[in-house]
């Protein structure tokens, strides 16, 4: 019987650290996790809507939400940040207006930064965006996931392992497809890895994405 895990997950509190930092009653627990998905699906959905497609562009890496008393801080770390920053604070105040329509809280105040990241394609939602695009252009799936597997390279990670699953190239039957380069330890606690699950929708059908970066060992 096969066994699995959400590679991140297994590594809480070793290697990992929460994406989300806040303290809630027991009753009121299951609010704020519904509170924080509201969140980050708007904030995603206005970053595909609104912005521009550009070669400096790359999606969002990762979304932290620290929660306070009065105040709820959203940290947006993004392969870059110049298409979302057309004027001074333009973009990041409408992102706050619409984030802020989505929940209604009159004792919490939203904030919103954007960070940068140094090597984005060292991050595997960035390089799962990649491939949906290409999927999405009717790049050969090989092609894509190899191009993946090069940004990959050259942002100096030890090893990444990319899966692709549905009916590939419109095939009837679904399969599975992936490739691996280098070390991907994932049964070793200590080794830091990185993963992301992510689907794209095409013309033939759903697809998931799934990639695991092995960044280092402790």
């Amino acid at each position: 019987m096969g066994q699995k895990i959400n590679p991140l997950g297994f590594r809480l509190g070793t290697t990992q650290s929460h994406h989300s930092l806040w303290f809630a009653q027991p009753k009121s627990y299951s609010g704020g996790l519904q509170e924080d998905e509201k969140i980050r699906d708007c904030i995603k959905n206005y970053v595909q809507k609104n912005m521009r497609i550009s070669p400096d562009y790359e999606g969002i890496a990762r979304i932290e939400i620290q929660k306070r008393i009065d105040l709820i801080q959203v940290i947006i770390y993004m392969g870059s940040k110049s298409s979302l920053m057309e004027g001074p604070t333009r973009g990041i105040e409408e992102l706050q207006i619409n984030v802020q329509k989505g929940f209604h809280s009159a004792n919490q105040r939203l904030n919103i930064d954007i960070t940068e990241v140094a090597n984005p394609y060292g991050q595997p939602n960035l390089l799962a965006e990649y491939i949906a695009r290409q999927l999405k252009k009717r790049v050969s799936f090989r092609k894509a996931m190899k191009k993946a597997i090069e940004f990959a390279e050259q942002a100096d990670t030890k090893g990444i392992q990319v899966q692709i699953a549905g009916r590939i190239d419109g095939k009837e039957i679904a399969r599975v497809e992936w490739i691996r380069e280098g070390r991907v330890p994932l049964q070793t606690i200590r080794a830091k890895m990185d993963y992301c699950s992510y689907t794209v929708r095409t013309i033939y059908g759903v697809l998931g994405i799934k990639i695991w970066i092995f960044v280092d060992e402790e």
